[in-house]
């Protein structure tokens, strides 16, 4: 399961039923529709290479940390193709 959405200072929780990891980045700018879209793409890219709790967690990470970049060049005006533009560039920090 991997849980979309601000919880105090947590933006995603991910679990396989018996561990529980959480992601931090992210920002509220990725509210928009069809961040989630992409969250679920490239959670479904990595989980064709490894197991799903690891796929969930790093796909987190990967669209929290894009969301992050693009924020950085449009505050809050983003919208999900953007994330697209980042994700190579979050892959690599």
């Amino acid at each position: 399961v991997l849980l979309k959405g601000k919880i105090g200072p947590v933006s995603n929780l991910i679990t396989d039923g018996e561990t529980v990891r959480a992601n931090t980045n992210g920002n509220a700018g990725m509210t928009v529709g069809g961040t989630g879209d992409v969250l679920a793409g490239v959670t479904a890219a990595l989980y064709v290479r490894t197991t799903a709790l690891r796929a969930a967690t790093a796909a987190a990470f990967i669209n929290g940390r894009a969301g992050d970049l693009v924020y950085l060049e449009k505050d809050f005006g983003m919208v999900a193709t953007d994330l697209l533009d980042k994700i190579p560039q979050a892959m690599r920090l």
